[in-house]
């Protein structure tokens, strides 16, 4: 034991010698390290929607990877409206993802053609509801635009149609706010139309009645939206439908020669608890003729009149609507 502590003590000493005559051995100042080669960094792989970076620049380039996005077709059916067409087809033809011209009767092509627009000619006349059911079969795209040949959209506005209903799975129908050629408000967003208000507006009656004093309610005149409102109906001239719900509700009723189908179209879509919305942020002008608002007892007027008769015997609970 106690040669151990001398040996001890001894080996001390002999250390303490040593770092007088060699201040720095032993110490990590002194000390020699290898060095370590150097490890390749691993680049992520960007996620979707992150910012790309481009060599060896550390900073993103400030673009973005395009987000996926639902695409729209488009159906137009033309009844000889090439004039209309030279100005609403070059709004059109950029905004959707394909676009459809159903010539409906000779001299419904203008002479030029915007690209992509893909042109289909009936041998016979069909109903506005059956061009729109041979449109949207000859399309493949889960949002299907039907537009009318004089409507005229804003630029943005199938965008902005499109992703609202992007945001909302159950919304069936998407309408724009409608002004004429003049930039006037149009009233395009309406309730479901009822007997007696009907039977106004399209006999002698309106004479005594003006429909847009005394019907106020039916055209929604003192209520003018300005954010995203649900409704029961807006006309047919520009809506952009989800396929699914085309699909459940059996399309367009080719039964309704002209007038009432985009009305039984809103109608059977509330039935089967889709939502229809007003969304007055797309902007679109068209100039609505309104043939069957001048004249009584024309051609047109017989032909509404057989409409409503269909949409009643359709949905005869309409029936109890009577003002």
């Amino acid at each position: 034991m106690r040669h151990a502590r001398r040996r001890a003590a001894g080996r001390g000493r002999a250390r303490a010698r040593r770092r007088r005559r060699h201040p720095h051995r032993g110490s990590r100042r002194g000390r020699r390290t290898r060095a370590r080669r150097a490890r390749p960094v691993a680049r992520r792989r960007p996620r979707t929607g992150a910012a790309v970076q481009l060599g060896d620049d550390r900073e993103p380039d400030g673009r973005h990877l395009p987000e996926a996005r639902v695409k729209v077709s488009a159906v137009v059916v033309s009844h000889g409206h090439a004039a209309e067409l030279a100005h609403s087809l070059p709004a059109l033809a950029p905004q959707v993802d394909e676009l459809l011209l159903i010539a409906n009767t000779p001299g419904s092509v203008p002479a030029e053609l915007p690209d992509g627009v893909r042109v289909l000619e009936n041998e016979r006349p069909l109903s506005f509801a059956a061009n729109a059911n041979l449109g949207a079969g000859q399309t493949a795209n889960e949002l299907v635009l039907v537009a009318n040949p004089d409507a005229i959209p804003a630029p943005d506005a199938v965008a902005v149609l499109r992703d609202f209903m992007e945001a909302r799975p159950r919304c069936g129908v998407t309408g724009p706010r409608m002004l004429y050629e003049d930039g006037t408000w149009q009233a395009s967003r309406r309730s479901f139309p009822t007997v007696g208000a009907t039977l106004v507006r399209r006999t002698p009656l309106r004479l005594l009645f003006p429909p847009l004093r005394w019907q106020r309610k039916h055209y929604l005149l003192d209520d003018r939206p300005q954010e995203p409102v649900q409704t029961d109906t807006m006309l047919g001239a520009f809506l952009l439908m989800r396929r699914t719900m085309l699909e459940e509700i059996g399309g367009w009723d080719p039964g309704f020669r002209m007038y009432c189908e985009d009305i039984d179209l809103n109608y059977r879509a509330a039935k089967a608890g889709w939502e229809r919305w007003y969304v007055p942020a797309a902007v679109v002008r068209h100039e609505y003729a309104a043939v069957i608002d001048k004249r009584f007892f024309t051609r047109h007027t017989l032909w509404h009149a057989r409409a409503m008769l269909r949409f009643l015997r359709k949905h005869p609970e309409r029936l109890l609507a009577l003002r």
